[in-house]
């Protein structure tokens, strides 16, 4: 058996084996090469482990993952996919055998393990699981539910909705399918681009995975075989966009220290053992920390698992999430995508993910569409979606059966935005509309898409949301300085497209910011400025400025702040900027801002960007504090049915995690211009790699 490692010229790699449970040691070891860095960061998160060697700032993700039980959950799942499909575990223990093979030459070559004095470890069986839980556990957004109850009890129960978004931020997905009579070629391109917290090296790999069962090319999570999220096998394409489903549940749960020392939890029987144990936590450079797991019959204790210091009752939080409940991941979907041909394969496929809840999009060859939505969602009370609610209550319990799945047929064109549409029963708070309706109404303008014209979708900078703050300001035409009135005509005639080297676009994030910063600053919010009893974790959700920020089109319009003082607010906001020194261009202080194990010192190396965070091109800063963007296009891909060789991809950074390499960042230049990078899949056209051929 051998295994060949083929590179494009953007150092993809591409690689062929005999069979696929070779070709996941294969993906595995490659991985391991070209990020081994990374692939240790995500264990380490995945096990609660990395305060050990970056220091105390992580303990509190540490806590978080240990109480949250992801590693003991990942092993569960792995034993069930033992008992239930076998073959596909052994694929994901290929995978690990993989990485396992890989790591040590991947280490030598990443210059971060010698700065924390890291060695690389050794994965386990049921680590690609565990990273895939803890790279999804807050993609849900429980810590919403934290605010919630936040704006219930300070503000009043009428102002739970006023805040709806997106989690902590309104950046989304997008994805479109456009069927075959709406292209150049007369058949169906499946696109769109995935928007997260942008991370260097980046949270998607791309790769192609070909053996004679199946070859296929698509965007990786790595630590994760198979490709979940995108990917073309030729005659099939597919993609996802959060559902923004609600599946997971936080209940107040009543505590009891008993004079043994073991805890019992209040139920809807009454009091019943809870499952309690001390974890050490190592902490680089600091004395170790002694934390208390606690997992009741509804799941794991979050908030407060250690009480009050010498109480022997008290309350907490628990976490309740359906791979914990059920042992079920999804992972026997992955090998099912890999072989898919047409569309009904994938759909079939998907009948068992799991976790996160997905809208899909697929496309085939043959002419078949699909959109639907894919994973668990438990059927249970309407309160429980939207608050914290008591564990002692039989009302707020699960139903044995999942909910059913939506899904729509397609006619022309199809889009997933993140927005309340066919996935609407399932959840509570989505993305604004406007990225769903701007891609609507700009794939309505043609009947000739292309892999390349779609780029002009991708790049659209378009502000909506802007609408409802500009007519704010037309309304404040009185009582302005002449520098006040002048910012107002200026904006009045601005394009509302958030061009990075747009000085209009620039004026009006400084209007927005002042409109914000005194919103949040507002008598009416006094309540929610206090700090939320909360771990800083979920400080995200639980502040009031971004909440402000993000909920600003309702606000300008609805909830307690008078409309007088709205447009006072507006009115000042406009004196504010026009006293100060002209904003600069958009790009100048919208720049991005990746998140990093270890940050670079080199902070000004980061580009300006373009868009904002309901743009198609959504580039999601924090208004009134922060212009920087940490959340953005993780990647971007069309999906050719007609040629997969005139399919295009790009990531924002590169194929290597490894600094100096020629491909570490060498894909950023086109990400920032809206381009794409070709997708090559004649071998003909690859490099083989020196030790291409390798005996496993």
């Amino acid at each position: 058996m051998s295994i060949e490692v083929y590179r494009d010229a953007w150092g993809v790699p591409h690689l062929r084996a005999t069979d696929p449970e070779e070709l996941a040691f294969a993906q595995g070891r490659v991985t391991a090469r070209d990020r081994a860095w990374q692939l240790e960061v995500e264990r380490h998160r995945a096990q609660g482990t990395t305060a050990a060697f970056l220091g105390a700032a992580e303990l509190g993700w540490d806590a978080f993952a240990r109480r949250a039980r992801l590693a003991d959950t990942a092993r569960r799942c792995l034993e069930r996919l033992d008992a239930t499909d076998a073959p596909t575990a052994a694929w994901v223990r290929a995978y690990v055998d993989g990485v396992n093979d890989g790591l040590a030459e991947g280490a030598r070559r990443a210059p971060e393990f010698t700065e924390t004095g890291l060695a690389p470890g050794r994965w386990e069986p049921w680590t690609p699981l565990a990273v895939w839980l803890s790279t999804h556990i807050l993609f849900a957004g429980f810590p919403t539910k934290l605010w919630r109850e936040q704006v219930a009890t300070r503000l009043g129960e009428e102002w739970t909705e006023l805040f709806a978004t997106d989690g902590p931020g309104t950046a989304g997905s997008n994805g479109w399918v456009v069927s075959g009579e709406r292209t150049a070629s007369g058949a169906a391109l499946v696109a769109g681009d995935p928007h997260r917290f942008i991370e260097a090296p980046g949270v998607y790999q791309q790769i192609r995975l070909a053996c004679p069962a199946y070859d296929v090319v698509g965007l990786a999570v790595p630590g994760v075989p198979g490709l979940a999220h995108f990917g073309h096998t030729g005659s099939v394409a597919w993609a996802i966009t959060n559902a923004m489903a609600d599946y997971q549940d936080l209940y107040r749960e009543r505590l009891r220290r008993l004079p043994g020392g073991g805890v019992e939890a209040l139920g809807p029987d009454g009091w019943r053992p809870a499952a309690a144990h001390t974890e050490t936590i190592e902490v680089a450079d600091g004395e170790p920390v002694v934390i208390e797991v606690i997992e009741t019959d509804r799941g794991p204790v979050i908030i407060g698992a250690d009480g009050e210091p010498g109480s022997s009752a008290w309350e907490a939080v628990s976490l309740r999430y359906p791979p914990r409940v059920t042992g079920e991941l999804g992972f026997g979907t992955l090998p099912g995508l890999l072989r898919a041909r047409t569309v009904a394969d994938v759909d079939a496929a998907l009948d068992g993910w799991v976790e996160p809840v997905n809208v899909v999009q697929a496309a085939d060859t043959r002419g078949g569409l699909l959109h639907r939505v894919a994973g668990h969602v438990p059927v249970r009370d309407r309160a429980n979606s939207l608050r914290l609610v008591p564990a002692w209550e039989p009302a707020h319990d699960w139903e044995p059966a999942p909910a059913p799945l939506p899904r729509a047929e397609v006619h022309g064109h199809a889009v997933m935005a993140n927005a309340r549409g066919l996935a609407a029963p399932l959840g509570v708070e989505f993305a604004p509309p406007h990225r769903a309706a701007r891609i609507d109404e700009l794939l309505g303008a043609s009947a000739e898409w292309t892999p390349q014209t779609t780029t002009t979708v991708h790049t659209d900078t378009d502000n909506p949301s802007a609408a409802r703050l500009l007519a704010a300001v037309r309304r404040a035409a009185e009582g302005l300085s002449p520098a006040a009135s002048a910012v107002r005509e200026r904006l009045l005639g601005w394009d509302r497209r958030m061009a990075a080297e747009s000085t209009d676009a620039g004026l009006y994030a400084a209007v927005r910011g002042a409109v914000v910063r005194r919103l949040a600053g507002h008598e009416a919010f006094a309540a929610l400025r206090e700090p939320a009893p909360y771990p800083e974790l979920f400080r995200p959700w639980l502040a009031l400025g971004p909440r402000v920020a993000y909920a600003l089109e309702t606000l300008l319009t609805a909830g307690p702040v008078p409309a007088g003082d709205v447009d006072r607010i507006v009115r000042e906001a406009l004196e504010e900027v026009g006293a100060g020194e002209p904003p600069a261009a958009w790009g100048v202080t919208h720049r991005l801002a990746p998140w990093q194990a270890l940050p670079d010192a080199d902070d000004a190396q980061w580009p300006g960007l373009a868009g904002d965070h309901d743009c198609v091109l959504s580039t999601s800063s924090v208004p009134g504090w922060t212009d920087r963007s940490a959340r953005a296009s993780a990647a971007r891909y069309v999906w050719d049915l007609a040629d997969r060789e005139r399919s295009r991809w790009i990531v924002p950074f590169g194929a290597s995690g490894v600094p100096g390499d020629p491909h570490h960042r060498d894909q950023l230049p086109l990400w920032l211009r809206g381009e794409l990078a070709p997708v090559t899949t004649d071998w003909n056209r690859l490099t083989a790699e020196a030790e291409h051929e390798e005996t496993r």
